[in-house]
């Protein structure tokens, strides 16, 4: 047995633990105090502990082919962290490996400081008061989004959840509720503490206070006597989706604008974050976005489309089962879905194809769809079969996908895989609308499919809350760019 290289292995991973370490309490504090997130490769830190510093830097592996340090990315995260920065979204890692390809003899602190020149312009306040935020249910997406929400809470000038509106279920109903944000069996432990203050009928988490408040109607509910002003409502019981329905929760006293986490219907601006995003104006009041599976391939479809043309294509997805169905055989409304979600493959349908062209007129009539529901709790994958304008190959294709992963506008939403390894449960808690599997591109001349993955749960939820950042003012700038 070779004891030195036991012992060398041991004394870098705990040298690289301590400088980990040595990062958490910079990486708080610029979350804290400036609302600058600090990612690698697009991977955010916020509220990480040692592991998720050194996970994310060996995921850039898997972009960069080699092998990125905390060794390297600390003193890049220490020069940055003397710096008085604005609001901003940075990632170490881009700056780390530009560092070491343009300027390795240059010392780090005037490298970062020119890199980071336009956000070195002092600590700012994005917004004069909180942005108030309303769930309008609880259920599946509600609970995510709140998850979110909390994490993003910052400084608390930014955006805060006020409250959840539900149907009161029981007499332990504030109890119960809790429990289900405090514990999650896809997406696992909240992220923090939680605790119930019964006489404001309120969850407390990780110090947001958020009220449950019990209404059967929308506009029955007056959020000024809680102290919510102009808040945004996001309704996520997709009871509602045209905008005689939605309007309902703008007769609501405190409210501003709403967002359905669901399709749109008629003239609601159905956006998929980061292909159609000048949609989002103050004038209009009532959002849509759209599907998780239409944000899953539509950014996909777009830098396709941009790059090479589509003539036209079939969409299929192979979707997780929803709460929509049943456990075991019982009556249903829609053909097939009354059958055992968890026991059988359903063939059903789904609008996603023909969403598409709400986002991407260019599509529009080009792409048929279909779904099936899988016996899987979480995480769906989406098939794109697509005739392209012109001839391409495997390695061209990929290699543009990578490149729009790490460095387009659309960065956030598409993210890439060369795993030969992975498998659905890898994408939980994936924070990208799709994530481009490139081990599985087929090309043949102008044809191609391309294997999609995605969170339809949290990937989506990170979609909706981009809106809402977006409708906020709260959109950070990303460096480098």
């Amino acid at each position: 047995m070779n004891t030195s290289k036991q012992e060398e292995y041991l004394k870098d991973w705990q040298q690289r633990e301590e400088l980990a370490e040595a990062m958490l309490p910079i990486i708080g504090r610029l979350y804290r105090d400036h609302n600058v997130v600090i990612t690698v490769y697009g991977r955010p830190l916020i509220s990480p502990s040692t592991i998720d510093i050194l996970r994310a830097h060996r995921f850039a592996r898997q972009i960069l082919e080699n092998e990125l340090s905390v060794r390297d990315s600390f003193p890049v995260l220490k020069a940055l962290s003397a710096l008085d920065l604005a609001p901003a979204r940075i990632d170490i890692g881009k700056l780390t490996v530009r560092y070491q390809a343009q300027a390795p003899g240059e010392p780090v602190e005037d490298f970062v400081r020119q890199e980071l020149g336009s956000v070195n312009t002092g600590k700012t306040s994005m917004r004069k008061e909180p942005q108030d935020v309303v769930l309008y249910g609880f259920g599946r997406i509600g609970r995510l989004l709140a998850r979110i929400l909390i994490e993003k809470t910052g400084g608390g000038d930014k955006i805060r959840l006020r409250a959840a509106v539900v149907r009161k279920g029981s007499a332990d109903d504030l109890v119960k509720r809790a429990s289900l944000l405090r514990r999650d069996s896809v997406h696992g432990h909240f992220r923090g503490t939680i605790t119930v203050d019964e006489k404001e009928n309120a969850i407390v988490a990780n110090g947001n206070m958020i009220r449950i408040i019990y209404a059967d109607t929308p506009e029955s509910v007056d959020y000024t006597q809680y102290g919510i002003k102009d808040a945004v409502v996001i309704d996520n019981t997709g009871k509602w989706r045209d905008r005689e329905g939605l309007g309902r929760h703008l007769q609501a006293k405190g409210t501003s604008a709403v967002i359905l986490t669901a399709p749109g219907k008629g003239d609601i601006p159905n956006i998929v974050f980061g292909v159609n995003n000048e949609l989002i104006n103050p004038d209009e009041k009532i959002f849509s976005a759209a599907s998780c599976t239409t944000n899953a391939i539509v950014p996909v479809l777009k830098a396709v489309n941009d790059r090479f043309g589509i003539v036209n294509g079939h969409v299929e997805t192979c979707h997780s089962y929803t709460n929509d169905q049943n456990l075991i055989d019982n009556y249903h409304k829609n053909n097939r879905r009354g059958r055992s979600a968890p026991l059988n493959m359903v063939i059903t349908e789904t609008g996603a194809a023909k969403a598409v062209a709400k986002a991407l007129p260019e599509l529009t009539g080009k792409l048929t769809g279909n779904a099936i529901r899988v016996p899987t709790p979480n995480v769906s994958l989406a098939i794109l079969n697509l005739t392209l304008n012109q001839e391409t190959t495997v390695a061209e294709l990929n290699a543009y996908l990578r490149d729009t992963s790490l460095n387009s506008s659309l960065q956030q939403q598409i993210d890439y895989t060369n795993s030969p390894e992975v498998v659905s449960s890898d994408f939980v808690g994936s924070r990208h609308a799709g994530i481009v599997d490139s081990l599985a591109t087929i090309v043949d001349n102008n044809r191609c499919v391309l294997y999609v993955w995605y969170d339809n749960e949290f990937g989506y939820s990170a979609q909706v809350v981009r809106i809402l950042e977006r409708m906020a003012g709260l959109e950070l700038p990303v460096l480098p760019v």
